[in-house]
């Protein structure tokens, strides 16, 4: 038995909102869609052109209020081939909210607060 990644999930409060920032930030493109009849609930399936791992936003139509995301410390990671110009970018979007210079890495949050690890493409 074999098991390989296939998506990781995250809750979203305004999908345009996270579709734009996802694309603009890194660059990720809808490749997918899911939504009911009832319009309860729309899946978005992102992908990065490169890889088959998928990042699924979940938007509720009844949802109001922001996500709590707790003390959970759960964020994705994104190599990146070029580290300082990614890092221009996401300083001009004002997005990045923690540095960590000494391991090579910095960290982006989305609308919802999640994080988003930035690391240097590994050769």
């Amino acid at each position: 038995m074999k098991f390989q990644f296939n998506h990781n999930s995250i809750n979203v409060l305004d999908l345009e909102k996270s579709l734009s920032f996802y694309r603009e930030a890194l660059g990720l493109a809808e490749t997918r869609r899911k939504e009911p009849a009832d319009k309860s609930f729309i899946l978005v399936f992102l992908g990065d052109g490169t890889t088959a791992h998928k990042l699924e936003l979940t938007w509720l139509r009844d949802r109001t209020e922001p996500y709590n995301l707790g003390d959970n410390e759960f964020h994705l990671a994104f190599a990146v081939d070029d580290y300082n110009a990614a890092f221009q970018h996401h300083k001009n979007m004002n997005c990045v909210c923690y540095e960590n210079p000494g391991m090579g890495i910095y960290f982006i949050e989305d609308p919802d607060g999640y994080w988003l690890e930035i690391i240097p493409e590994r050769r």
